[in-house]
């Protein structure tokens, strides 16, 4: 990239250098006031050529510890000063101009020459715009850019200065100084549209219809609640964009981020050559009454999990039971003020909340040391699965696995039921065969049954 944008560049130089040096020789020799204001352009678009050159090689640099947002503007600033040099340039062309046509005469020879000239001029301009804008919107250098515009009105002007030449042959002398202030017209309205746009990089501004894109891009991704704050930077090829996204404070921080990377493909795909920056906020969204308890609830380090939410309205009133476990090297005392902080916050959080009771657990850690017994639990197994089969609900126990993890029996078993049952109903069964396990074997520490469809 880097070669190709030089080397571009360059080609502008030598150009520039070329016709700069063949309408000031032709310009002397005929005293053409057009022809001498095109080398004066020429001069200033080969100064301006030559500064792009070294602003395309600096722009190039990679970000470093003095320059964080990489050496990008160096092309912007390039752009300004060609702007400032081409006004400077116009502002001769005028005052020479109406020098000539208010308070002194001076002979125009209109040779073969200076058309020679003029039409190789016209021929090379036509040429290196193409070049210079192609290369430009590839790479999204604003110099090439603003070399590309230089080299598109010195097109118009070199017609312009040919047609006063020939004004000049047909007895109209003063047709060339009028020539001149056309030129020296387009040239103005070239360098202010290329000044500002220049200074708007230099100066951060922003382009509205461009934020307006962004907004709507990060608007359209799933999960997104509001995007209030885009902020949008250039420089050189590059766009900075920083937002700030309102996403839903239920989804989780692995969600969020995955919704983050959807807003930076996008914009990247609007943008090339974008540097996206995104800032979630939690936000509440349309939240179900589960998600909302869960969402106060992870406020606190030391709550872990909340689960087993029961919701009863009676008269207007809600009213919550659930299971709240915590760390587990906490006091009874730490975890009920966690527990009694918890439900005024869903209180006062919360409309039409009655009454709150929270089931206080822990959650171990580590991994325990334990071995597997089933092969010498043969008894115990058979009744199991007996006890098992008690439920009305049950098609069939299985796989019974016996641990004995710590000097407590852990007993997990594989129950098959209905596959149209609903789950609240299969909960409550396997419950059921939980608490009828334990009663039967008073040994038995924990007992999971892990449900199946038959």
């Amino acid at each position: 990239m880097e070669k190709e944008k030089q080397r571009v560049a360059l080609g502008s130089v030598i150009a520039a250098a070329f016709l700069t040096a063949a309408k000031l020789v032709i310009g002397l020799l005929t005293g053409s006031l057009g022809i001498l204001s095109q080398a004066a352009d020429s001069g200033l678009d080969l100064g301006a050529a030559t500064i792009t050159y070294f602003a395309v090689r600096v722009s190039d640099r990679p970000a470093d510890q003095d320059h964080l947002y990489g050496h990008g503007k160096a092309e912007s600033l390039s752009a300004l000063i060609q702007a400032g040099l081409l006004l400077i340039t116009c502002g001769w062309i005028i005052y020479e101009a109406v020098e000539r046509l208010f308070f002194k005469t001076v002979a125009v020879q209109a040779t073969l020459y200076a058309f020679v000239v003029m039409g190789i001029s016209i021929i090379i301009s036509v040429n290196r715009p193409v070049v210079l804008r192609r290369t430009a919107k590839k790479y999204g250098s604003q110099a090439l850019e603003a070399g590309a515009l230089n080299f598109s009105s010195d097109v118009l002007s070199s017609a312009v200065v040919i047609l006063g030449l020939i004004m000049v042959r047909l007895g109209l002398p003063l047709a060339d100084s009028l020539a001149a202030l056309v030129v020296a017209t387009l040239v103005v309205v070239a360098s202010v549209r290329l000044g500002k746009r220049s200074a708007d990089v230099l100066l951060d501004r922003a382009p509205r219809e461009m934020v307006e894109l962004v907004a709507a891009e990060v608007r359209a991704v799933d999960g997104v609640i509001d995007c209030p704050r885009v902020r949008l930077r250039r420089s050189g090829n590059r766009s900075f964009v920083d937002l700030n996204v309102n996403i839903d404070r239920a989804v989780g921080l692995e969600r969020a981020h995955d919704v983050a990377l959807e807003i930076e493909r996008r914009i990247c795909v609007k943008i090339p050559h974008a540097d996206v920056m995104v800032h979630t906020e939690p936000t509440e969204g349309d939240e179900q009454l589960v998600d909302r308890i869960k969402v106060m609830a992870g406020r606190t380090p030391d709550i872990l999990d909340v689960h087993n939410i029961l919701a009863h309205e009676i008269e207007g009133k809600i009213y919550l039971d659930l299971h709240l476990t915590v760390t587990p090297l906490l006091t009874l005392g730490e975890a009920h003020k966690i527990a009694d902080s918890l439900e005024e916050t869903v209180r006062s959080e919360m409309e039409n909340i009655a009454m709150v009771n929270t089931h206080i657990e822990s959650n171990l850690h580590f991994l325990a040391s334990g071995e597997d017994i089933t092969s010498s639990s043969g008894s115990m197994v058979n009744l199991v699965k007996n006890v098992a089969r008690e439920e009305a609900a049950l098609k069939d126990c299985h796989e019974v696995t016996v641990r004995k993890v710590n000097d407590h029996l852990s007993l997990t078993l594989h129950c098959l039921f209905d596959e149209n049952l609903v789950i609240s109903e299969v909960h409550e069964a396997s419950t059921r065969i939980e608490d009828r396990v334990k009663g039967a074997i008073p040994d038995v520490d924990a007992v999971l049954v892990h449900v199946e469809p038959s």
